[in-house]
């Protein structure tokens, strides 16, 4: 005889088949413009229909370290998350947590184990050494077809964001990976049990190497789309817009509003970070312009990436939402 259960029952089931990816996973790379700091505020503008449960499908397509959503797929009861980036190292990075997350540990541990047993002066030879193989050995990757040797690519991928200045995840025009040794006592390298919770969550996640634009192929009814773009610059030294060998400029900007407006034409709940301008220019109308139709937002930010403390200091930025 079935079991009958009373309607708050039936709610803790379904509760119930969520609580296994609610693990505490969190950004296993360090990120240029990372969301973990702005979290709390952004937990005050996800849309209601999200907070109520509503949302089944999540969408990121520029998911860089991930942080929204880390977030989102452990607060809310999300059955479909869609991640994309151009950068094909971040996105066979993903691949092999989704897939290989075991051998990827063993790879790491042994990379931690090494790197820690050297003087510093050895250390910085080997981060270079790794550093100089990494983008020497980028000729032979396929990076449209999963294989074994994508396994050890992964982690350099992670040693070198580990143990690079800033966790500064820099390429040149070239391809090439060209960001110095940061300078870390006991960088941790591996955290494997975050990387395990990582690859669980990764379970409900379709991850691909694509342009920003290919989520309007995808999309599907009663979904959640975060846009978090390389930013704008708000000065003529703050312009790190090439975390790949591709720029992202103001026609990219141009192009991601036409996005912004045909997937809200078609009712789903879409949300955007960037920089604000007004910081430094209180007359650039650059997002109040193409963004005219939606409501703007400002949150509290830290700079991360300035070597020098005492000008990391808070920003502006901008959250654009449709709701």
């Amino acid at each position: 005889m079935n079991k009958k259960y009373k309607n708050s029952e039936k709610e803790n089931l379904v509760e119930d088949l969520f609580y296994e990816y609610r693990l505490g996973a969190k950004p296993f790379l360090k990120w240029v413009g990372g969301k973990r700091q702005l979290l709390d505020q952004f937990e005050e503008l996800y849309p209601t229909e999200l907070k109520l449960k509503k949302i089944k499908n999540y969408y990121e397509p520029f998911v860089g370290g991930g942080a929204v959503f880390f977030d989102v797929v452990q607060k809310y009861e999300i059955e479909n998350a869609f991640l994309y980036d151009i950068n094909e190292e971040l996105i066979l990075t993903y691949k092999v947590i989704q897939k290989d997350v075991t051998k990827l540990i063993e790879f790491l541990h042994k990379y931690d184990t090494f790197y820690k047993k050297l003087t510093e002066k050895k250390q910085k030879e080997y981060y270079y050494e790794i550093r100089e193989n990494f983008n020497l050995q980028r000729f032979n990757i396929n990076y449209n077809k999963y294989s074994e040797n994508w396994i050890p690519r992964a982690a350099q991928t992670i040693f070198l964001n580990r143990t690079c200045f800033n966790g500064l995840f820099r390429f040149n025009s070239k391809g090439g990976f060209n960001s110095p040794m940061g300078k870390y006592k006991n960088p941790k390298i591996l955290d494997e049990q975050n990387l395990l919770n990582v690859s669980k969550l990764f379970e409900i996640a379709t991850i691909r190497k694509a342009d920003f634009k290919e989520v309007r192929n995808d999309i599907k009814d009663n979904s959640f789309v975060y846009f978090d773009p390389p930013y704008r610059p708000i000065s003529t030294t703050a312009s790190f817009t090439a975390y790949s060998k591709f720029n992202f400029q103001d026609d990219e900007q141009l192009q991601l509003a036409g996005l912004y407006y045909d997937l809200n034409e078609q009712g789903h709940s879409l949300m955007l970070s960037n920089s604000d301008p007004k910081n430094t220019n209180p007359e650039d109308d650059f997002f109040e312009t193409i963004y005219a139709n939606y409501n703007i937002q400002r949150v509290d930010a830290k700079r991360s990436i300035n070597s020098d403390p005492n000008k990391r200091n808070s920003i502006k930025e901008i959250v654009v939402t449709n709701y």
